[in-house]
Order: C-alpha cells, then structure tokens, then sequence
C-alpha cells in the first residue's frame, strides 16, 4: 500500500498535532489557491464549515482524512501540509501530480476522489439501504480499493454524515437556482413544491436517502444534529416564501411558522407514500402527480388569498 509523507503513523480518523498552527496556515494556502471562500471550499470537500473554521482557528485539530480529503481537492502533496520536506505547496508544481493514495489508479472523475465516493454511496443508498452497503460496494463503484475509500473516510459513520450533507448541499443550491426566477411568493412556492416531488430518478434517489437519514437520525447523534439543521433551514425557507407572500397580497394572512410546518409535514407523508406505493385514489398507488396536485390543493385552501 502506497503511503502519503507524514501519514504513515497515523490512523486516517487520528488527529493531527499542529500547536504552532503551520498545517493550518498551510491549509489557508490551499483555500486562497482555490479562489473560493471558505465556505464553499468545506462544501467541496465534504466537510462541516464550522469544523473548518475551528480547525482553523486553532480550536479544532484536523483528521488526517480531512487533510487527506484537502490534499485531493486542492491538488497538493499531503506531504506538504504536514510540513513533510520534499512536498510541494499549491501552484509549485504539485497540480496534476498528486502523490499516491492507497489503493489509487485511475484518476478520479469530476470534483476529486472524496466527492466520488459520496456520489457513489449517495446512489448505492438509494438503491438498497444504507446498512446493506457495504464499503467494498463503494471501492468497486469508484473503481479503487476499501483502503482509499477508508483513506478519506475512515468509518461508516463519517461516510454517511458526508453523505447526508452533500444532499443537504445539493438540495440547497437546487432551490436557490430554481426560484430564482419566480414571478412571485406563490411561484415560489410551486416551484419549491415541485422540486420536492418525487417525479425525477434524481428526485426519487433524494428521497430515498431522506428516507434513510430519518430512520438513522433516531440512532446517531450526529446524524440527528444533521437532521434537525436542515428541517431547520428548510422550513425557515418555505416560511419565509410565505411571509413575503402576505406582504405581496397572494398569500391570506397566516402565521408562516406554523404554515411552514404544516406543509413540510404533508410534503414528508405524501412522498413517504409514493416511494411505498401506498394505494391512493388510483388504486395503483400514490403516483408523484398525485402528491404534486394533492399539495397544491393544499396551498389553494390554506393559503391563497384567492380563496
């Protein structure tokens, strides 16, 4: 098995020691050379924006499958973030001659090895259920080695806990790019209705892993934390599409909060009930029109002021 210059010692979960702070500035070397903020720099990869910016700070140490995760993203030695001699810092020569990583062939495509092997476990979990997937099943889809998938995420628990926030990201930057557009605070809000049913393959793979979280989020405390912030964020965005239409005169006037509530609830049924194919008027089933013209007539009754 290859081994990256600093690593060979530790375990991919271990911490590394950094008290005078040179792995971090290091790491802000690579972040400025990836011309992104911060944020988005811990959205690719794979990684808790606050975790980033505690390790940063100093508050926080990083893992070596952070680092690793770091190393591969920003096209740099691992080596060199860990002050190893002989590595190279970002736009020195080290892009396109990353070093090796265990269990590495082929390059991997679009985005870097880490949100590979996420995408890859995103739709594995889709299709069978998070415990049924095991990481062998992940090295194969990615077309590498269990010790590459472990490199980058030493457990299941941390694939999964990236997992959930790259759809929770993914979710997130589909509704801002789909209501972008919208006339007004009810066009938002069918525009948001409508990305939530289930009608595309990607849709249905999205509810699928939700489904999973929900179930995991009982379980797992990190998981549940996960879990609790993104129902946060999103009933704050569908309340917030709602206040701003009563202020526009679409809306009758209603307390958002409670709205919001209430139709991310119905959403979360109805589409449990699609994916179980539970019977509904149709006899074959709840299909996704169904759902869709089912939520619509809920906004139509409770909320516009039309009615």
């Amino acid at each position: 098995m290859a081994t990256v210059p600093g690593m060979e010692q530790e375990q991919p979960g271990g911490r590394v020691a950094d008290s005078a702070g040179d792995v971090a500035d290091r790491v802000r070397q690579v972040i400025a050379a990836a011309g992104c903020s911060q944020r988005e720099f811990a959205r690719r990869i794979v990684m808790d924006p606050s975790k980033l910016s505690r390790s940063l700070g100093g508050t926080r140490r990083f893992t070596v499958a952070e680092l690793a995760r770091i190393a591969d993203v920003g096209d740099v030695d691992a080596g060199w973030l860990l002050g190893a001699s002989g590595g190279m810092p970002p736009g020195t020569g080290a892009a396109g001659t990353p070093p090796a990583r265990p269990g590495e062939g082929a390059t991997a495509p679009g985005g870097g090895r880490p949100l590979q092997i996420i995408r890859e476990t995103v739709r594995l979990i889709a299709e069978r259920g998070f415990h049924a997937v095991r990481v062998s099943d992940i090295a194969t889809a990615c077309e590498t080695s269990t010790a590459a998938v472990h490199y980058h995420f030493p457990g299941r628990a941390e694939l999964l806990e990236a997992a959930v926030r790259w759809c929770m990201d993914q979710d997130t930057r589909r509704r801002t790019a789909h209501i972008a557009d919208a006339g007004d605070a009810a066009d938002e809000l069918r525009q948001l209705i409508e990305l939530q049913t289930p009608r595309t393959e990607q849709q249905r793979r999205q509810w699928l892993v939700w489904v999973d979280l929900w179930a995991e989020a009982a379980r797992s405390t990190a998981v549940g934390r996960l879990h609790a912030d993104y129902y946060r964020q999103w009933r704050t965005t569908v309340a917030e599409v709602i206040r701003r239409g009563v202020a526009q005169g679409v809306f009758r006037n209603v307390d958002p909060e409670a709205a919001a509530l209430h139709l991310t609830a119905l959403i979360d049924g109805l589409a449990s009930q699609v994916l179980a194919g539970t019977a509904g008027k149709s006899g074959q089933g709840t299909d996704s029109e169904e759902m869709y013209h089912a939520l619509m007539a809920h906004v139509a009754a409770e909320l516009s002021a039309s009615r």
